[in-house]
């Protein structure tokens, strides 16, 4: 078919005016697809094979909180569970933010449970009545130790092996173990009621309580303090009662005398508990913190009570032997006075022949005759730090002595301005962990990190590094945070290397994966 001549031109002209704005329009569709890939990806062949990495910072930063007589959580025993939760988020929230790495959970102050039990009832401290479960139910210590987690701290927890009912504690019921247990539990003149340490029937009880739950719980150790005979005034200065087990020793021929017949007790009760522990889960650590004194004289001119003639705790030996993890003995006295703290912990350390590791607990509630508690307090930190620069660390008695001390507070956390790591444990043997995978990406002025591991559930910290010109810098973070933007430019200086390690909940680090940037 012919078309007039005007028509055919009117044709031509709308085909090359339609090919015009089909050719913008394409235009406009490549810078639109142009745009994203500004972020374009780093080429990965610029794995770094080898550098020279600084340390992380080590130090054990924890606290105690105690259950008992409600000291410390909760409050008080007839909160709600959300109140309990609330208060128990806030403290963890605080020693978060002042940078602590482990809480101390007393679990069982007095042959009772913070957690669900088979084997002993449910804490007077926590709901009012012994045996009586939480209101709207919850476990505590599976919440304390999922909360302590998430925010990358430690769970250690804290039993009293042979304290069967506290003063503060309410009746005496039938749910108590001081009536389930009454043939080889003694009331005290204080009105407390003490389990007798050379029961066999009592150390196979706390046994069978340590080792559940350190098979039913993601716990990080296990932790026992002063408490194995109890001191004198706790009975008014009378000899502890336990003539029936010492009668009964006697007479299938027992040739020691009747304080080193209890010290014996004790020592095996502390071995078996090191080595079950072992036996059940070798990477759960088992730490004791003993009374501060082992004996008056030791060292030279330290006064004071005697653990190894009123406790009957030879806390020396176990030491020595290296039948636990970590030593927290309760240096509670200020530096110069009849119990130097830097006298102690000097001697202390000189026992530590197994080289484990040695965490003072400070009185940092209560210290005494001190004109500036929170300056003593910062004084023995430092001196720790140079006394055990290896594996520093301390543990602070009690938590009121931080939340109840605007000034305790600001002052630790000055001292706590970084984050540390915990001191590892290579005497533990675990499986290492892989080196996790980096990946990197432009992103305009910055870039863009990203890194991963295949054993994420172990991965308890990630170490960041980052080389501005020829200075490598580093960061600590929780285990959820698996990206970060970092400057080309920093301070004048160019970011020419990065690297990434994970680290498990022992403190251990994987081999690091590092890439150049060029």
């Amino acid at each position: 078919m012919k078309f007039p001549y005007n028509i055919h031109i009117a044709i031509i002209l709308s085909a090359i005016l339609f090919s015009s704005c089909a050719a913008q329009e394409t235009v406009r569709e490549r810078k639109i697809i142009a745009q994203p890939a500004q972020q374009t990806k780093i080429p990965q062949d610029n794995t770094l094979s080898k550098v020279q990495l600084p340390k992380a910072e080590r130090e054990f930063r924890a606290a105690w909180i105690a259950t008992v007589a409600n000291i410390n959580w909760p409050s008080r025993n007839n909160l709600t569970t959300a109140q309990q939760k609330q208060e128990a988020i806030t403290i963890l929230d605080m020693l978060q933010e002042a940078h602590f790495n482990a809480v101390i959970f007393q679990a069982r102050p007095s042959a009772d449970a913070f957690y669900k039990s088979e084997l002993e009832p449910w804490s007077y401290f926590l709901t009012g009545n012994i045996g009586k479960a939480p209101n709207h139910f919850y476990d505590p210590l599976e919440f304390w130790i999922s909360e302590a987690h998430k925010r990358g701290m430690q769970l250690h927890v804290w039993l009293n092996p042979y304290r069967a009912h506290h003063t503060t504690g309410g009746a005496v019921t039938g749910e108590s173990m001081a009536k389930k247990m009454s043939e080889a539990t003694y009331k005290l003149r204080n009105g407390m009621y003490w389990m007798d340490p050379s029961d066999d029937k009592v150390q196979d009880h706390v046994s069978s309580v340590i080792k559940d739950i350190v098979k039913r719980y993601d716990i990080d150790a296990i932790h026992i303090d002063d408490y194995f005979y109890p001191y004198k005034e706790y009975n008014g200065g009378r000899d502890f009662p336990d003539q029936r087990t010492w009668n009964a020793y006697l007479k299938v021929g027992g040739t020691l005398s009747k304080a080193d017949w209890r010290r014996a007790n004790v020592n095996k009760f502390i071995k078996r508990i090191h080595e079950e522990i072992k036996a059940e889960k070798p990477q759960v650590k088992f730490g004791i913190s003993p009374f501060g004194i082992w004996k008056p004289g030791f060292p030279a001119g330290i006064t004071g009570s005697s653990q190894y003639d009123e406790l009957y705790a030879d806390a020396k030996l176990w030491l020595n032997e290296g039948w636990c993890d970590y030593y927290a003995p309760q240096l509670y006295w200020k530096e110069d006075g009849p119990q130097s703290f830097s006298a102690l912990l000097k001697w202390w350390e000189s026992e530590n022949v197994k080289n484990i590791h040695l965490w003072p607990g400070l009185n940092t509630v209560g210290i005494k005759n001190v004109p500036d508690r929170p300056a003593e307090i910062i004084k023995q930190i430092k001196i720790t730090r140079n006394v055990l620069p290896e594996s520093k660390g301390v543990i602070h008695y009690s938590m009121d002595g931080i939340s109840k001390s605007p000034a305790m507070l600001k002052a630790l956390k000055e001292i706590y301005k970084e984050k540390a790591l915990v001191p590892a444990s290579p005497w533990i043997k675990t499986k290492p962990l892989t080196k996790p995978q980096l990946t990197l990406q432009q992103a305009g002025n910055e870039v863009h990190l990203r890194w991963s591991s295949s054993e994420t559930p172990e991965v308890f910290k990630w170490i960041l590094y980052s080389k501005y010109g020829n200075d490598w810098q580093y960061e600590i973070l929780e285990r959820s945070e698996v990206s970060k933007n970092l400057e080309f430019s920093q301070s004048g200086k160019k970011l020419n290397a990065v690297a990434v390690k994970a680290v498990d909940r022992l403190g251990n680090e994987s081999e690091y994966d590092a890439k150049a940037i060029r």
